[in-house]
């Protein structure tokens, strides 16, 4: 989830704002980035509705934001 932190300071919030955000702790923001813990399903599509990118790109899976149109 290297993508998460990249997208996260990009936009210029903190680890905390995220969580709050969606309803998180910052410490599940906080190794979601280092990779000691995975999403879910629903915080996986959570993150990619807050950063307005498709989970592929989230999990490394694409080079492209967006999804294939």
């Amino acid at each position: 989830m290297k993508r998460l932190k990249e997208l996260r300071e990009n936009a210029g919030i903190s680890q905390l704002e995220l969580a709050i955000a969606l309803s998180l702790r910052q410490n599940d923001i906080s190794r979601y980035e280092t990779g000691s813990r995975e999403p879910d399903h629903k915080t996986l599509l959570a993150l990619a509705d807050y950063f307005d990118v498709s989970v592929d790109y989230l999990l490394d899976r694409t080079p492209s934001p967006r999804p294939r149109e």
